[in-house]
């Protein structure tokens, strides 16, 4: 994969955080920097930058990028705490940004004996290390989910679990970027994914990137397409998944896993392990983000509904473990009966 989401120019120093704009997409690939942390919690809110793994980036760089100029120790530490809160608030439900904005204060943390410079260079050098792992861990999730996937398959997947979710390579299209790179005659459709298209937008725009077939359907006609006969396997990515199994992802996902089970049809979520929130039980515990009425009624500045019409919009909805085949990880695939016992063992 060619595609950077995210990346940093310069040194710890005068460099900047690069994002592309996926608002732009698929008419323009546009790449803005990123200086301040207002500038990177903005980004993240308006979906600039959006996909768990990648807003883990994105958020360990605003971290980052708040105390860069800090005068003294008592300075850097005051603005870490302030900007670690402040970049914690802009999207609650995917666990990965308050994971990786985490991991940057452990590391702050346990360089405060250090120079103030050194203290800076070193969380500079985490962030850095956040988006190479995550680069690695994705690749070996294409590997692992990939030994699932038979030559000649129709695939689905639904909102956008790409490149441009990640550090550059995805979790559940990893899985399809590997399985074409081998040669297996693969298919995808692709959910639209409504409010915001991201299906649409940025699925379809990936896999054309890479020349993998791909159909663009409308989320309504998974469910046909099922009755038909025509999907084999499902995949789809997760923005936090608690200590039982129920994961977080896109508005929609929990219809398809459903419908999946009607159908007898595998279904599987693809995440690195830092996705996972053993401090929750269950989905019911987690706080789902609602976006703005107008991403519904609105979208693109694009009237479709009635002025001042009653919007419910939840980003995300949460699939109990039970509708499962299972879920892919770096360390391997956490098969169903997905359970917290299960997990548990297998995630040590």
């Amino acid at each position: 994969m060619k595609i950077n989401p995210i990346d940093w120019d310069g040194n710890h120093k005068q460099g900047r955080a690069i994002i592309i704009d996926q608002t732009q997409l698929p008419a323009r690939e546009e790449k803005i920097s990123i200086e301040t942390p207002s500038q990177m919690w903005d980004a993240i809110k308006a979906l600039k930058v959006r996909g768990a793994p990648a807003i883990g980036i994105a958020g360990a760089y605003g971290l980052f990028l708040g105390v860069r100029n800090a005068k003294d120790k008592e300075d850097f530490f005051s603005l870490l705490e302030k900007n670690f809160h402040y970049l914690k608030s802009c999207r609650p439900t995917a666990v990965n940004l308050a994971w990786a904005l985490e991991r940057m204060k452990r590391k702050a943390s346990d360089e405060k004996e250090s120079t103030l410079d050194s203290i800076k260079e070193s969380l500079w050098k985490e962030a850095n290390a956040i988006l190479a792992e995550d680069r690695e861990v994705c690749k070996t999730l294409g590997e692992i989910g990939n030994t699932l996937v038979k030559d000649k398959s129709n695939l689905l997947t639904h909102c956008n679990a790409g490149a441009l979710a990640t550090s550059g390579y995805g979790t559940a299209l990893s899985v399809f970027f590997t399985a074409f790179a081998c040669g297996k005659k693969i298919h995808v459709y692709v959910d639209e994914t409504r409010p915001l298209w991201q299906g649409a937008r940025l699925t379809a725009w990936e896999l054309q990137k890479e020349n993998i077939p791909c159909t663009l359907i409308c989320d309504n006609t998974a469910g046909f397409l099922m009755q038909q006969k025509k999907v084999d396997m499902i995949f789809v990515g997760a923005d936090r998944i608690t200590a039982k199994g129920d994961a977080a992802n896109k508005i929609g996902t929990y219809s398809l896993a459903v419908l999946a089970k009607a159908h007898a049809i595998p279904f599987y979520i693809v995440a690195p392990l830092s996705t996972f929130d053993f401090s929750l039980e269950s989905g019911s515990q987690i706080e789902i983000e609602e976006r703005s009425p107008l991403e519904v009624s609105k979208p693109y500045n694009l009237p479709i509904a009635p002025e001042n019409i009653p919007v419910y919009s939840p980003a995300f909805d949460v699939t109990p473990s039970q509708y499962l085949s299972g879920i892919i990880t770096e360390k391997g695939i956490v098969h169903a009966p997905v359970t917290k016992e299960k997990l548990a063992s297998f995630l040590r």
